[in-house]
């Protein structure tokens, strides 16, 4: 990954959908931009679909991300929604591919995984630790869970892009400070 990088998330939705957009320089990450796109439920499936695609597009072309994570459809019961959500993850995925995007998909569990530690999670409880990791993303500022569920999702593709090496590499806690004086929080 750049020294350098910016990060699209999605988190796709036929009704609404999250974006987040953040900025890793070095180890420090930076929100640069949350909101939703909210669809109109009465409009049509390919209407949706097409704003969809203009507007992931749009917010390529002005905050200029080199990276898009999106997240993976999982398995439900209903088997019309998970077509829609489908649709609507291919759109966006279309878009960032149509842009030049290197595109990553991630499991709700791995990306829960990521940021809480559990795959089980709350979306309660990822947006409560984003918070905590991400000192600039208040809660307060979102409207909806699938504005902090994107932020989540380009956020763990930053964490699975930038491994941290593990402690067997260095002797110890003042050696790994030593290597890595940007980690220190001040």
């Amino acid at each position: 990954m750049n020294i350098h990088t910016t990060i699209l998330g999605i988190d796709p939705g036929t009704n609404i959908m999250g974006y987040g957009i953040i900025t890793a320089k070095g180890t420090k990450i930076s929100v640069t931009k949350t909101g939703i796109l909210k669809l109109n439920a009465k409009k049509e499936t390919l209407s949706k679909l097409q704003d969809i695609f203009e507007f992931v597009t749009s917010l390529i072309n002005e905050y200029q991300p080199q990276e898009m994570a999106i997240e993976a459809p999982f398995f439900g019961k209903n088997v019309q929604s998970m077509l829609k959500l489908g649709r609507a993850q291919g759109v966006a995925i279309a878009a960032g591919l149509h842009s030049g995007l290197s595109v990553h998909e991630y499991a709700p569990k791995k990306i829960k995984m990521a940021i809480v530690g559990k795959g089980n999670a709350s979306k309660e409880q990822v947006a409560s630790m984003l918070q905590y990791l991400l000192q600039d993303f208040h809660i307060k500022e979102i409207d909806t869970y699938d504005a902090s569920d994107a932020l989540a999702i380009a956020y763990c593709h930053y964490l699975q892009r930038t491994k941290i090496q593990t402690s067997s590499s260095y002797s110890g806690w003042e050696a790994f400070l030593n290597k890595n004086p940007d980690r220190i929080i001040k």
